[in-house]
């Protein structure tokens, strides 16, 4: 009975079932469409699977569990492999990407934030702190991932930002984005913009190129290859940790990575 039972949580695994019981009672159905199938099912076999599902449906809850942690494995090997690239070209890492702190790149502090996102709004002032107290030995390098399915303003501030960056005042826009998160909007950019003084012209002009979009669909790509679905996010090293962290969190994994 009991390698009965793994026979089917495999074959569940292996198809990628989320489905609820009455679904996978349909198993004929599904695995004879050719983009399912992974191979013909003895009948047999068939009638014994579908009998231990009626028996014991928690078998449907074991493998989708043990599904999740094979996929969570295989992305967090993926995201290891991934840092240790990084890890030995910096440089790569960051890219075009908006830098403070020192030029040495020793150790980075790569931020993926988001200008409408009140946890990257909070975690700003954290990450100033951090950054007063060690910007002769850390560099932060600013990464966008605009959640734009829930924040209208992201896209539109980020390319705000970056438009300001090519002007040399990335750091003083995104200060003021952040400042005045509540309040985004197109009247906001540009009075921004002109409380910089920005050249307008240009700034308009580059906050509606493609290489705003192309630079930002980079960081957004770079988020999805190191498995980073939401923000603030942070990467330090080999150490990723994500949400409004305390400054106490960024001097441990800052000390972590000192001693490694």
């Amino acid at each position: 009975m009991t390698n009965i039972i793994s026979i089917v949580q495999q074959k569940l695994i292996k198809l990628g079932l989320w489905l609820t019981a009455g679904l996978i009672l349909a198993t004929t159905t599904i695995c004879s469409s050719p983009a399912l199938a992974v191979s013909p099912i003895n009948p047999n076999l068939e009638e014994q699977v579908l009998q231990i599902i009626r028996t014991h449906p928690e078998v449907i809850i074991e493998a989708a569990q043990l599904y999740q942690q094979q996929q969570l494995q295989k992305r967090q090997e993926a995201q290891k492999k991934s840092l240790q690239v990084f890890k030995t070209n910096p440089e790569a890492l960051i890219g075009d990407s908006p830098t403070r702190g020192t030029t040495e790149h020793k150790i980075l502090l790569v931020e993926f934030s988001d200008f409408q996102c009140p946890y990257c709004a909070k975690v700003s002032q954290t990450v100033k702190q951090f950054m007063t107290k060690h910007q002769d030995e850390v560099t932060l390098v600013y990464k966008h991932l605009p959640l734009a399915s829930i924040h209208s303003q992201a896209i539109p501030a980020a390319q705000a930002a970056w438009a300001a960056g090519k002007q040399g005042k990335f750091w003083e826009y995104h200060d003021s984005l952040f400042a005045q998160r509540e309040n985004l909007s197109e009247e906001l950019y540009l009075d921004i913009a002109q409380s910089l003084k920005l050249n307008l012209e240009k700034f308009n002009l580059d906050r509606n190129g493609e290489a705003v979009a192309k630079d930002i669909q980079t960081d957004i790509s770079l988020a999805q290859t190191l498995n980073l679905n939401g923000t603030p996010s942070f990467i330090m090293s080999d150490e990723v940790v994500s949400g409004a962290i305390e400054l106490s969190d960024l001097e441990s994994i800052l000390e972590r990575v000192r001693n490694s």
